[in-house]
């Protein structure tokens, strides 16, 4: 049996960060597209996590620790946004949200 090595963790997260930037692109929802931005945030942590012990280094670890910091912060000022949308709009549809006014 083979062992996991780097080349398998940076094709997890180049599918990873693939169907978040297809979710981005094709999705009409906003959740969905929020969801997948951050599928996309988790794809480069874990190739940093996947370069940092490769490297023997724990560089990559503390990157991923002020990463997950700063999603922390944006999974609350994204949802307080799509809720905000929602309750003006009656909708989360992207194609519906092209107004800025009202």
């Amino acid at each position: 049996m083979n062992a996991i090595g780097l080349n398998d963790y940076l094709l997890l997260s180049v599918l990873l960060f693939a169907v978040g930037f297809a979710g981005v692109l094709l999705r009409k929802n906003t959740l969905i597209i929020y969801l997948s931005l951050e599928l996309m945030l988790v794809a480069a942590t874990l190739a940093l996590v996947a370069f940092s012990r490769f490297n023997g280094t724990l560089d990559g670890n503390v990157f991923v620790f002020f990463i997950l910091t700063v999603a922390a912060a944006e999974v609350a000022v994204g949802l307080a946004i799509i809720v905000a949308l929602f309750r003006k709009r009656l909708t989360v549809q992207v194609d519906q949200l092209n107004a800025l006014k009202n």
